[in-house]
Parts: structure tokens; C-alpha cells; sequence
């Protein structure tokens, strides 16, 4: 029998670490390749990962709830082989994660180390632009410590960052450390006559916790799951982010209604999938995006970033109500066939759970179709740090007047309503509405002689 180590695989761009929501499998039960052991989530999308070798599962090293940085060893698998011996497998590994964090990673040990015993470790220093993961800003959240606070405490997870064990001692050294705090202020006070005042004033202050809300018999309360939050998160930072405007359009899409009914069937019976309205939009919004290149940027502080891949990200409502956000690479490169391959391909996988983080990752625009759930129009919040998201609504038949050589005729068309929520730091109403009125214009003028 040989041990080998499972390590925290590497699920996407960006994603430095993990949380382990659930084990699949117990210590003693049987792993075969690929197999699913753990579910673990990440701040994109939870995913279930699976054993590169298979044996037996000897040993758990992280427990449910907690973080693991990519890389990092989560189990030991007992496979058929040679043994190798238990102590060196942890050994090999360790030595690589000390060295790839040892620059920033030991100064905040060493700020940590420096600091007087009872007293709240600190760096000299704020660790600005550093990555936390959710775990550690809801618990950050929780326990009411500021942006500006966590950026100096210190870390010792991977390239310096702050882990669940890291601020949790934090909490717990800074609910100590008023105790502490006043007695050694309090040789320096009797000095003033009037010190006995002062004293019981940041007593008074302290108490910052609010108070507990009551419910009448009638209420239920539904804690948030931890996706709900994100989005909850997510949203709230995107609206004080950037300044909201939406430009609405009206499109006549009636030949575009008339193509599809033409060719759905025949579609169904050839590719076995549906041909829906969602790839025609993502084509018309990746032509016009083509046209205004500077609706596909997104902002870095100061700097405005033009994105030459147009990657187009789509909403999938989720079982649980949720909604995710996976996008198509390369959009303007598909072809309509094309397109609703990887629509339906993503929407499925989407609905049971299935995308990995790269499916979620590099978006660079976004449309959100509210007309499936029989809405007209919507006003949809930006998916940070993209700069604009169009909602399309549901198609309507309404009376129109028809210009003809003859004259203008009333007649029944199929209408749609288009909205353009944009930032309006980088883009200004007369790019929003020109899109908008541009992507209209190319549903309008749907070629009808186009095969699929």
C-alpha cells in the first residue's frame, strides 16, 4: 500500500482557495478514479471534486466549514503500490506552500509575533489590494471590523492572506484587549481632577450591538444560504459601485418570431435540442458590440480596460431559485448553430449543478432574459467590474402601422422591449442608448432566408 496525498485542485482563474461544504465519501470507504469525493465552493460556483487516483480513503485532513488554499493537501488515499512512507508525502508539500508565501507571508508573522502578549497583533502596514474570500468577509461582517481594520491583520494563508484561523484569533484578541486597554491608561488619568468622568464614557460607547428584532406568531425566518448572500453581497456592492442608468428600446421582431417558428421543429427532430430566443439576442448584442467596443470594458481604479474577447455571460435560474451567471467565450466567433449549442449546454449543466469556475469566469458583458418569466421589461444591476447588462423582455403582439407603397396599414406585429443598464462613470447616455438602439436594429433586420 502506498499513502498519497489529495490536494486542493486548482477550479479556475482567480481561485486561490476553497471552502469544504460537504465529505462524499468516509474514512475507509473505496475511491475509484475520478470519483467524486468532496463538494467544495468557492466564490464562483460550488463544485464537486474527484480523486486523481483510486483506493481507500485513510484520512481526512480538513473538515467541513473550512478554507483550504489551492494546493494545499485535503486527504490521504491509501492506493496499491509501493509504499512510499506516511511522514515524507506531508513534508514535500509543506515546503513549497512556505516558500511561496514566505516574502509577505512572514513579515505578517513576524508583526504578529512582535506584539505584546494580550494585545491585538497588527501589521505596520495596510495589506491593500489583498484577496479575501467570503468565509472571511462574512465573519469580518459579523463581528463589525471595517474594510480599513482588515486590511492590518495579519495573514498566514498563501501569499499573505487572511484566513477563517487568522481572523478568528483577531475576534478573539480584540474582545480581550479592552479589558487590558483601560488599566494601562489608568495610572495617567487621575492626574486631570475631572478623569473619573472620561473613564465611564468609552464603557458607555462600547455596546455596539444591535438589538434583537422581534417577530410576531404569523413570521417565518428563512436564513440566507451561502449563494443567496453572495448575490445579496454582490449586488449591493455593484449598485454603490457604479451610478445605475438604463436607455429602453422598443424592437418590432416579428420576422425574427416568424424565422424561429419555421425552423424550431426541425431543429428539435435533428439536433434533439430546443432552438430558443436567447442565442438570436446573444448574436445580436456580440455584432453590436463589435460596432462599440467601449461597452465592453470594465474599471480598475483610474483605468478603463478594453477587452478584445467578447465573452457574453448569460442568467440561468438554479432549482434553489438562485441565479448564476455562466458566459460564452469568443461569442462574435459562433455562428447561430453555434450558439445555442453552448446556451443549451451551459443553461443544462447550470440547472444541475455542473459548471465548473471557468464557466463563470472572464464574462465581459451580460444579458438577462426577463421575458421567460413573462416580464416586459426589467432594470438589471451590472455584474462587476463589467460596465453594462441588457435585460430582453418578453414578445408581445400589439397593433402597428405598416408602411407600404400603398400606404400605411394597421397590422399585428411582435414587439419586444430592450433594457441597457450601463455604468455611467465610463459610458455616457449616448453610447448606452446607441447600443441598445443598435442591437434593436439587428433583431429588426433578421435575415428570414438563413439556415441553422
Amino acid at each position: 500500500m502506498a499513502l498519497v496525498e489529495m490536494i486542493m485542485p486548482k477550479m479556475g482563474e482567480s481561485i486561490m482557495e476553497g471552502t469544504v461544504l460537504k465529505w462524499l465519501k468516509s474514512v475507509g470507504d473505496p475511491i475509484e478514479q475520478d470519483e467524486s469525493v468532496l463538494e467544495v465552493a468557492t466564490d464562483k460556483v460550488d463544485t464537486e471534486v474527484p480523486a486523481l487516483q483510486g483506493g481507500i480513503l485513510k484520512e481526512i485532513l480538513v473538515q467541513e466549514g473550512e478554507v483550504v488554499a489551492v494546493g494545499a493537501p485535503i486527504a490521504i488515499i491509501a492506493t496499491d503500490g509501493e509504499d512510499t512512507g506516511a511522514p515524507a508525502a506531508p513534508a514535500a508539500t509543506e515546503a513549497p506552500a512556505t516558500s511561496a508565501a514566505a516574502p509577505e507571508a512572514a513579515s505578517q508573522q513576524a508583526a504578529a509575533a512582535s506584539a505584546p502578549a494580550g494585545a491585538v497583533a497588527k501589521l505596520d502596514q495596510p495589506a491593500t489590494g489583498r484577496f479575501y474570500s467570503p468565509l472571511v468577509l462574512n465573519i469580518a461582517r459579523e463581528e463589525g471590523i471595517s474594510m480599513q481594520e482588515l486590511e492590518y491583520i495579519p495573514g498566514t494563508g498563501k501569499e499573505g492572506r487572511v484566513s477563517k484561523k487568522d481572523i478568528l484569533e483577531y475576534v478573539e484578541s480584540r474582545k480581550n484587549a479592552p479589558a487590558a486597554a483601560p488599566q494601562a491608561q489608568a495610572p495617567a488619568a487621575p492626574q486631570p481632577q475631572a478623569a473619573p468622568a472620561p473613564a465611564a464614557q468609552p464603557q458607555a460607547a462600547a455596546p455596539q450591538v444591535k438589538p434583537a428584532a422581534s417577530y410576531g406568531g404569523n413570521t417565518e425566518l428563512i436564513e440566507m444560504d451561502r449563494m443567496r448572500k453572495m448575490i445579496a453581497d454582490r449586488m449591493v456592492d455593484s449598485k454603490r459601485i457604479s451610478p445605475h442608468v438604463t436607455s429602453f428600446v422598443e424592437a418590432d421582431v416579428t420576422n425574427l418570431v416568424n424565422w424561429r417558428n419555421k425552423w424550431k421543429n426541425e431543429y428539435k427532430k435533428r439536433e434533439g435540442e430546443n432552438l430558443t430566443f436567447t442565442p438570436i439576442f446573444i448574436q445580436a448584442i456580440a455584432k453590436a458590440i463589435q460596432d462599440f467596443p467601449m461597452i465592453n470594458v470594465s474599471v480598475d481604479g483610474g483605468t478603463i480596460i478594453r477587452h478584445k474577447d467578447i465573452n457574453i455571460g448569460m442568467a440561468v435560474a438554479l432549482p434553489s431559485g438562485n441565479l448564476i451567471v455562466p458566459n460564452i467565450k469568443n461569442a462574435d466567433q459562433l455562428n447561430l448553430n453555434g450558439l445555442t449549442k453552448k446556451v443549451n449546454d451551459l443553461a443544462n449543466r447550470g440547472r444541475i449543478n455542473k459548471l465548473t469556475p471557468d464557466d463563470l469566469a472572464g464574462g465581459t458583458y451580460t444579458v438577462s432574459n426577463v421575458g421567460s418569466f413573462g416580464n416586459v421589461m426589467g432594470t438589471p444591476i451590472i455584474m462587476q467590474p463589467q460596465v453594462a447588462i441588457m435585460a430582453v423582455g418578453a414578445i408581445k403582439k400589439k397593433p402597428a402601422v405598416i408602411e407600404t407603397p400603398e400606404g400605411d396599414l394597421i397590422g399585428i406585429r411582435h414587439f419586444m422591449f430592450l433594457s441597457h443598464s450601463y455604468d455611467h462613470r465610463v459610458v455616457d447616455g449616448s453610447l448606452g442608448g446607441m447600443f441598445v438602439r443598435r442591437v434593436a436594429d439587428y433583431l429588426e433586420q433578421f435575415d428570414v432566408n438563413q439556415a441553422i
